[in-house]
């Protein structure tokens, strides 16, 4: 779809890009010829992706363990790769979700989500805006979101007003940083199969399932599809085209709202069971960091 080198002389930080969707984004930027940097909570992930991404498609991949829910971590994260030369755009990919009765929900749990969606999202967008604004540099960054923004996430609560923050931010920073030359779009893919959300978002169902039972087109999203849309938002194909939200799911969440609203006939029983299946991969995961 796109000529070879369409990403020569740009360098592009993805948050969460050690795995899944972060990960493949990297992949297709890394390919069409970007400087990469990828960071993550886990280091350790992020050096081996780097690795793989080098060994795979050549080029530059540097790799940055930090939590962006501290925000003087991602600070001193962000003015190092500026210290090698300057980002040319950001993928805010980082997140972390899964599902639960509200009434169930903890303040840790509420935390847990929000304080990655909402928060680290605004501290890597703010480090490396400000940069861009006093160096009077441009740039472009494209956050993932979800479609529940426009009509609510029963279930996901914690993800849907964090990604509804993002959203805000996205429109608001639109307007007042396009003097700069500084764009901001929003993604909202829909069902892509990825083992981090078959693991928190619906472990009971084999992953693409709902999409193929109720999505339009009859199918869930692809890999690749939400690879070239974040391309092109990155690339110099469009810069007139900031503030957006775009809505890739196949038309999912105008025909039957895209989010999970058919849980509200699950029992008490069938919650208990995602729930254990919940926190016993959160234990595996906190084992495998360790």
């Amino acid at each position: 779809m796109y000529v070879n080198d369409l990403m020569k002389d740009e360098c592009v930080l993805v948050t969460g890009g050690g795995t899944g969707l972060g990960f493949a984004t990297a992949q297709k930027l890394l390919s069409l010829g970007a400087k990469v940097h990828i960071c993550g909570r886990r280091e350790s992930v992020c050096h081996e992706a780097a690795e793989r991404l080098m060994a795979t498609h050549g080029g530059n991949a540097v790799a940055h363990g930090v939590d962006i829910r501290d925000a003087e971590a991602v600070d001193r994260m962000v003015g190092s790769i500026f210290a090698d030369g300057p980002l040319t755009g950001l993928v805010n990919n980082a997140a972390g979700n899964f599902i639960s009765r509200t009434e169930d929900l903890s303040p840790r749990g509420f935390n847990a989500v929000a304080d990655i969606v909402m928060r680290g999202t605004f501290y890597v967008t703010h480090a490396i805006g400000r940069r861009w604004i006093a160096s009077r540099l441009g740039g472009s960054i494209v956050s993932i979101i979800v479609t529940w923004v426009n009509n609510g996430g029963p279930f996901v609560v914690p993800s849907t007003m964090s990604k509804s923050a993002v959203h805000a931010m996205t429109m608001s920073l639109a307007a007042e940083w396009g003097r700069y030359g500084i764009r901001l779009n929003c993604v909202a893919p829909g069902e892509i199969p990825t083992e981090g959300a078959r693991k928190r978002l619906n472990p009971t169902v084999e992953p693409g399932a709902r999409s193929a039972l109720h999505n339009p087109m009859g199918r869930c999203g692809t890999i690749s599809e939400l690879q070239n849309l974040v391309v092109f938002l990155l690339s110099r194909g469009c810069d007139w085209l900031t503030g957006q939200s775009i809505m890739m799911d196949g038309a999912n969440h105008l025909a039957n709202g895209g989010n999970f609203y058919e849980m509200r006939h699950w029992t008490d029983e069938q919650w208990a069971d995602v729930r254990a299946r919940i926190n016993e991969q959160n234990a595996k995961d906190k084992i495998g960091r360790n």
